[in-house]
């Protein structure tokens, strides 16, 4: 009875032709310090009143939301121009692409209705001035 074994190094072979980066436990721990302190300071800039103009804040608070999204996709979710021959990154941008449509459009739309909706009608006419309306 002769074995025949074949020797074949699968840890690195995902089926793709290409080198695949894995992350080290440096790499997590330093997405997960930038993760903390992404969420701290917009967290202190609440509780803490720091700016007290609230669109400001708002934009700042944002600013870091989007910030700490792309830390995840980089340290976390491991994208980047390489990964899946780039496919990863078109199937982002038509992600992003399709939510800021849609987002823009939803705004347009409900400041249009608002500004559109029978402008004078408020809630507190008479009947008397809801029959002299056209």
């Amino acid at each position: 009875m002769s074995a025949h074994i074949e020797s074949h190094d699968h840890h690195d072979d995902h089926g793709h032709g290409e080198e695949v980066s894995h992350s080290t436990l440096k790499g997590y721990m330093v997405g997960f310090f930038l993760a903390v302190v992404l969420t701290a300071i917009p967290f202190w800039l609440v509780m803490g009143k720091v700016i007290p103009n609230p669109q400001t804040l708002a934009i700042v608070i944002l600013t870091f939301a989007a910030i700490q999204i792309v830390v995840h996709m980089i340290y976390f979710l491991h994208m980047d121009t390489k990964s899946q021959g780039g496919w990863n990154m078109l199937a982002l941008m038509f992600t992003l692409i399709l939510v800021v449509i849609t987002l823009t459009g939803s705004i347009w739309v409900m400041f249009h209705l608002n500004s559109n909706m029978m402008p004078g009608m408020s809630h507190d006419m008479t009947e008397q001035q809801v029959k002299n309306l056209p």
